[in-house]
């Protein structure tokens, strides 16, 4: 018994023994901290919006507790605080940061560095709006814009660099300025970068000299042997421009300015041709088309016409007005489509038509009435479907037109007369119902229309006005229900009107004009070719040479400087009325009318003036449609 006693004993000590040795090898465990923390990567680098590669930890030492990191992650990563593994799509762009990841147990802790970096998503595909892209130089570009995939390019770099005055904005990548130099096609490499990278493009620009071009070409020219022709020439360019003028292809020695004055002509200069060649700094050089030159000799027979500057627009029914600068003011009238506003100068010296200030009001069937001051007064007229009481000046300095005191009754188709004391008689004429019956004063003095004191013995329209070497005002046939006879005479000094003789044959739309000897011719508007002729003294018509062609209307007759009246255009007495180009002259010593140079085309409501060389420009009316076109005769 004491036996079994004594083995239980020794059992029970071992077992003590070994309980205490297993005790003592736990106590040394829990004594050991972690050591070696370290990373899979500890310098990592990641992409806004994708998914990272778990980051995971090894560590020496003891078992290890729990992990935390200082400072946080970047947005969008996160540390497991059991295993210590980074995982997570970070979600904004971070700087590189180091980061402590601290490991930890009972006894103590460890720690590993890790260095992260949140970039954007790398730029990729940059292009450009324009390329290649070719630029004048001295002309502002068009701004060029890149596009671009990936992420927002934070800056954008060139190189070589830009073609003076063109500048690359680093920021928005755009492309501007002006270039200040040619330069040849080149590549330009743009690069667009931001935390993630860059991408590049390739940019192929040419700057290129000035576009050169002739804006207004030399207009063909007629002159009369003995005089000069003036030609010229506007081009568009940058820089200084140079030019050299050629007859007949051939270099003019010393023309070399915008224009060109010609030597004295002879008739053997007749159908010349002149060009000329336009060049720029940068190597540029345009021809420009070939104006013809027309030489005639006034002595050798049957005047001619030719063609000249066009208007800018096509009218009929417009006037035209000598003025003192040799130039001719063209009114108003109407086409196809509208009535006109606008007005044009012709000037006889570069044969062109050029814009002048415009009307106040639309207006055509109007008159226009050269003052003794030099401005032209403009009254009534029809303005679309309205007669007009109104009046407007022009002033030939300023070129602008200004309202003046109104008709007391609305009038187209009138008369207005300049007389002696500087006032302007209008007579007659009509609205949309009625012929006024009444006739008006204009007084410069005052601006102001007044009644005259009596009326007129007849109300007309479409008549003739002439004013007689005794101050007189003769008014002579017209339109009042039908074509009339009556002839009358205004009378300045007493403000009356009285009957005078009557011509032979009812007329409307005839023209009237006053001979070198006080006499008036009275032509057309009648369906016969007699022509009269109104004597002041005796206060009679008395009929003169037939035309050669009868003229209905809307003809036109002028006195030339030579002392005989030229008649052109308008429409026959066929039915239909035939439109007519053909011209004659009327020479007032034999009373006879001769065939001379035709119209270049037929026209019916020009305007006719003589200017003061001689020549007689014939403008716009009706033809083929409403003409813009213009001719010289001489």
């Amino acid at each position: 018994m004491r036996a079994m006693n004594g083995g239980w004993s020794r059992l029970l000590l071992g077992v003590a023994v070994l309980g205490l040795a297993l005790l003592g090898l736990g106590c040394k465990d829990l004594a050991e901290a972690p050591t070696s923390l370290a990373y899979a990567r500890s310098t990592a680098s990641y992409v806004v919006g994708l998914t990272i590669t778990p980051n995971s930890p090894t560590a020496s030492g003891g078992a290890i507790d729990s992990y935390s990191v200082s400072p946080s992650l970047p947005t969008g990563l996160s540390l497991d605080t059991k295993t210590g593994t980074i995982s997570g799509t970070p979600s904004a762009i971070t700087a590189t940061t180091s980061y402590t990841v601290t490991a930890t147990n009972a006894t103590g802790s460890t720690t590993a560095s890790l260095s992260i970096t949140v970039t954007d998503v790398p730029p990729s595909g940059l292009t450009y709006s324009t390329n290649p892209a070719t630029y004048t130089n001295g002309t502002a570009i068009t701004a060029n814009s890149p596009s671009s995939a990936g992420g927002a390019v934070v800056s954008y770099s060139v190189s070589p660099i830009l073609p003076l005055g063109l500048s690359l904005d680093t920021t928005t990548g755009v492309i501007s300025g002006t270039p200040t130099a040619v330069t040849a096609a080149a590549s330009y490499t743009v690069t667009a970068t931001n935390s993630g990278g860059s991408t590049t493009a390739s940019l192929s620009i040419t700057v290129s000299g000035p576009s050169l071009a002739i804006t207004t070409q030399p207009a063909s020219k007629s002159i009369l042997v003995g005089q000069t022709a003036l030609f010229s020439v506007t081009a568009a360019g940058t820089g200084t421009l140079s030019y050299q003028w050629l007859k007949g292809g051939v270099a003019i020695s010393g023309a070399t300015a915008a224009t060109y004055t010609t030597p004295i002509a002879i008739l053997a200069d007749n159908g010349s041709t002149f060009s000329v060649q336009v060049s720029d700094a940068f190597g540029g050089t345009i021809t420009s088309t070939s104006a013809t030159l027309t030489v005639a000799d006034i002595s050798t027979g049957p005047g001619t016409s030719i063609t000249t500057g066009s208007m800018a627009a096509a009218r009929a029914f417009h006037t035209a007005s000598l003025l003192s600068t040799g130039k001719v003011l063209i009114v108003g009238g109407r086409n196809a489509s509208s009535t006109l506003l606008t007005t044009e100068l012709y000037d006889p010296i570069a044969e062109t038509f050029s814009a002048s200030g415009p009307l106040g009001v639309p207006r055509y069937s109007h008159t226009a009435t050269t003052l003794a001051d030099g401005r032209v007064l403009i009254i009534g007229g029809v303005s679309f479907s309205t007669t007009l009481t109104s009046a407007e000046i022009y002033n030939p300095t300023t070129g602008v037109f200004t309202a003046t005191g109104s008709l007391l009754a609305g009038r187209s188709d009138h008369t207005a007369t300049l007389l002696g004391n500087g006032k302007v008689l209008v007579v007659g004429g009509r609205d949309a119902t009625a012929y006024p019956a009444t006739a008006e004063l204009w007084d410069p003095a005052t601006g102001l229309f007044t009644v005259t004191a009596s009326a007129p013995v007849s109300s007309r329209a479409t008549h003739t006005a002439s004013l007689l070497a005794s101050g007189k005002v003769l008014l002579a046939g017209g339109y009042r229900a039908s074509a009339l006879a009556s002839a009358e005479l205004y009378d300045p000094t007493t403000g009356t009107f009285t009957a005078t003789g009557s011509l032979a044959s009812a007329r409307a739309y005839q023209t009237a004009t006053t001979l070198a000897n006080g006499k008036v011719l009275v032509v057309g508007g009648a369906t016969t070719a007699t022509a009269e002729i109104y004597d002041p003294t005796a206060g009679t018509f008395t009929t003169t040479g037939s035309l050669l062609l009868a003229r209905s209307s809307w003809h036109v007759a002028v006195l030339l400087p030579t002392g005989k009246v030229l008649i052109a255009g308008g429409l026959g007495t066929g039915s239909p009325a035939a439109l007519l180009s053909e011209a004659e002259l009327f020479d007032p010593a034999t009373g006879l009318f001769t065939a001379t140079g035709s119209l270049t085309i037929g026209r019916e409501i020009p305007s006719a003036t003589v200017l003061g060389n001689g020549k007689t420009l014939i403008a716009g009316g009706a033809g083929a449609g409403y003409l813009g076109s213009a001719e010289l005769y001489y």
